[in-house]
């Protein structure tokens, strides 16, 4: 009897103590895991529990930190394993409450700010990418990061009200920046793309739209050449234009490049006599080659080049009437063949 009674009494005991388990009832591992027989301090040292087991690996900063600074109770299971369970907002939620999108547990440092923009629809380009991020952040705290419309207005709108040279908004420019401006350039440089009506590029590849648009209102200009090379129509000098009623419509012997180089009347070939093709094809280097008097371009010369007047008269020894003149070229080889 005496034996029964003593083991009740250690069943009871034992049951008791388990109940008394200070770190609560859902807590299922052997007390040698984290304690000594010699005392119930925590040698970090000799630590055998595995934090892995439970969920939340310690790692970097997590694994130098005393455990009571994440478990203020006894009771384990009371702590989130959630960012801010333990760490204060100091974003104010304005990127949710999942520091590891951006932080790890090695510190706070953020190495990865251009693929957070990517991911959110804004890459970090161009001017963007040399920006601190309260360049375009801004707030009361300097760590609120509030998330930004992608349109480039949203934060330009300064920009584009307070521009002179052009004034986009008399203009009735787009507030869509980058119609005109590259997001990849560091500076606000147009790149062209938005000029689909009228290509600048060769000898109109210029940077100063004013060079063009003398007014105000960019949407009145007229995209005929003769509306800005007027005045390059009237003194040309090596050919009289305007003297000799040539047409306005310098793309029929110009083209884009700069210093109005090469001229080719390509229509020469077909509507006169070719040049460009045929036997006289890189015979020539300028107008003047053959149409000696600048003022009248209907008058031409053939014995200029073709000057060796004895082997001419033997070649045409038997044609009746032949005679060593431009004329007489022309009227037996309008094409300029054999």
């Amino acid at each position: 009897m005496y034996r029964l009674s003593s083991l009740i009494f250690f069943l009871l005991l034992a049951g008791n103590a388990w109940a008394q388990n200070p770190h609560g009832p859902d807590l299922k591992i052997d007390c040698k895991a984290c304690h000594t027989s010699g005392s119930w301090k925590i040698d970090r040292e000799q630590l055998s529990f595995n934090h892995d087991t439970v969920g939340f690996e310690l790692e970097y900063r997590h694994n130098e930190i005393d455990c009571r600074e994440c478990h203020t109770t006894l009771v384990f299971n009371e702590v989130e394993s959630n960012c801010v369970s333990c760490h204060d907002d100091v974003h104010s939620m304005s990127v949710g409450d999942d520091c590891a999108r951006c932080h790890t547990s090695k510190n706070w440092l953020v190495d990865k700010i251009p693929e957070i923009h990517e991911e959110n629809g804004f890459p970090l380009v161009g001017a963007h990418f040399s920006l601190a991020c309260v360049d375009c952040h801004d707030s009361e705290t300097g760590l609120r990061w509030e998330r930004l419309g992608n349109d480039c207005f949203n934060c330009h709108d300064d920009t584009y009200y307070s521009t002179t040279a052009p004034n986009h908004e008399a203009s009735g420019f787009s507030t869509d920046c980058i119609q005109c401006h590259d997001p990849l350039s560091e500076s606000w440089t147009g790149s062209g793309n938005f000029h689909f009506f009228f290509p600048l590029t060769d000898g109109h590849d210029i940077a100063d739209c004013t060079a063009c648009h003398k007014g105000s209102s960019y949407s009145d200009i007229s995209p005929e050449c003769i509306s800005c090379h007027q005045s390059d129509y009237n003194n040309a000098q090596s050919v009289d234009h305007a003297g000799l009623n040539f047409s306005t419509d310098c793309t029929q012997c110009h083209g884009m490049g700069p210093g109005w180089s090469p001229a080719n009347f390509d229509d020469h070939d077909g509507n006169f006599f070719p040049i460009y093709s045929g036997k006289h094809q890189g015979t020539w280097n300028t107008c003047t080659d053959c149409h000696l008097n600048v003022n009248d371009y209907s008058e031409f010369s053939c014995i200029i080049c073709h000057d060796n007047q004895s082997e001419l008269a033997n070649d045409h020894d038997e044609v009746s009437g032949y005679t060593y003149s431009s004329d007489a070229c022309y009227s037996c080889h309008p094409k300029g063949d054999e």
